[in-house]
């Protein structure tokens, strides 16, 4: 969210930033807004700066027995006073609308944000690996045909459950999910220095502001009535922590993370991924979050990103890490960095997690500062990243990790958490 006098003082900086996502000039519209505020304020002031000093004009002409001069301020001020109460209906309709307006627009791109309009136009900064080579004779198999020859992948009970975007995992498959979490966090907690939360997975509408879920992608999330929202990620959870709060400067920055169930309605992906768990209504995720002071942002987005790089390093799975473009940013983002693991069944690379840096986009909307050593107050940076998505790392490993004779072998990290067990294997007849 933006502060209407930065928009004042750079307006030709902010359309050229909205341009570069795709979207017209709003600095004048906007400007014209905050004059309709300032004006409702305005005049609402000069109304009661009037009616306080007629009342000290009146007490002085009733101590001076000046009837008529008090019966006509009286008047005045009675007058005012009927108009003071609908200004103050019109100033807090215009707050309304100048703050709807800002709270509907997207971060601008930093500067070094590669130009595009979608995913075609983002720039690969790194690779990590090779693809996995496969037999000749064997065509790698997608996760969705691994896991229902298992048994252990089962859409059809989740469909009679809760309808479709749903799983039901068993058996080693249900062992491997929650593997992948432990190592997840072990890593992140042991080795990367970010403490573990077990946050709330319902929040209320203003935790769903502060991180920018609503109002504009109310339709992508699950409301649970009557005042909450099932979290679409820990993202809403960890940065809203700091909601409303005045950090010490030494403190920062706040590196935390949780692995928690997700919840997404997935409304605009209609026909995407209707097979197998990429695109599930709850999936679990690893979440990143940062809180930094301003100065430290950039550097921690790339010790993020690194942070989960290193999950798929471990792991041992091929894959590349992009720059996106200003047209395929979130909504919340001042530079993004996604990961893409290779998916052999599929033939491609896909998004396994994305490290933003919002800036103080995010802290804007939460009132979250900072206190400086000297004293002063200024809005933290907020930064979130998946370290990474539990769901994809499963497929990824399965699709990566499969054998000829259709058993898929267990990434050596993964066996502590395993209970023994190095291989998925068919169950004999």
């Amino acid at each position: 969210m933006y502060d209407i006098k930065w928009i004042r003082d750079n307006a030709e900086a902010f359309d050229q930033g909205l341009a570069r996502r795709g979207l017209e000039p709003l600095s004048s519209e906007l400007i014209k807004l905050d004059e309709r505020r300032k004006s409702a304020i305005a005049e609402s002031q000069g109304h009661r700066s009037f009616a306080n000093n007629a009342s000290q004009q009146i007490g002085l002409a009733i101590a001076q027995k000046d009837t008529a001069k008090a019966g006509e301020l009286k008047a005045e001020v009675s007058q005012r006073k009927a108009l003071m109460g609908e200004l103050e209906v019109k100033e807090k309709e215009a707050i309304k609308e100048l703050n709807e307006a800002l709270s509907a627009i997207p971060n601008l791109p930093f500067p070094d944000v590669p130009e595009g309009k979608d995913e075609n136009d983002n720039v690969e900064v790194r690779r990590f690996g090779e693809a996995p080579k496969f037999q000749d004779s064997f065509t790698p198999k997608e996760h969705f045909d691994i896991g229902e020859a298992f048994g252990l992948m089962d859409f059809e009970a989740a469909v009679r459950l809760s309808g479709a975007r749903f799983v039901v995992m068993k058996g080693a498959l249900a062992r491997m999910e929650r593997a992948l979490t432990q190592f997840m966090l072990d890593l992140h907690t042991g080795e990367h220095g970010y403490m573990e939360v077990n946050p709330p997975l319902l929040v209320k509408d203003a935790a769903m502001f502060g991180t920018a879920q609503l109002p504009k992608f109310r339709d992508d999330q699950f409301r649970v009535e009557p005042d909450f929202w099932l979290i679409p990620t820990a993202e809403v959870s960890l940065t809203n922590l700091v909601r409303e709060q005045i950090v010490a400067e030494d403190e920062l920055p706040l590196r935390l993370t949780a692995g928690t169930a997700c919840f997404r309605a997935e409304a605009g992906s209609a026909g995407r991924d209707t097979r197998g768990i990429i695109r599930q209504h709850q999936f679990t995720k690893v979440e990143l979050v940062s809180i930094t002071a301003p100065e430290q942002s950039r550097a921690e987005h790339e010790r993020m990103t690194q942070c989960a790089e290193a999950v798929l390093q471990k792991l041992g799975l091929h894959f590349r890490t992009v720059a996106l473009c200003a047209g395929d940013m979130g909504f919340s983002s001042h530079k993004t960095y996604d990961i893409e693991v290779w998916l052999p069944g599929q033939g491609k690379f896909r998004e396994i997690s994305s490290c933003s840096v919002c800036g103080d986009f995010q802290a804007r909307r939460m009132n979250a500062r900072v206190r400086g050593a000297d004293g002063k107050l200024r809005f933290v940076h907020t930064l979130n990243g998946s370290g990474v998505a539990v769901g994809r790392a499963l497929v990824a490993v399965l699709e990566n990790y499969q054998n000829p004779d259709g058993s898929v072998t267990i990434p050596e990290v993964l066996l502590p958490y395993m209970g023994g067990l190095t291989k998925i294997e068919m169950a004999k007849a």
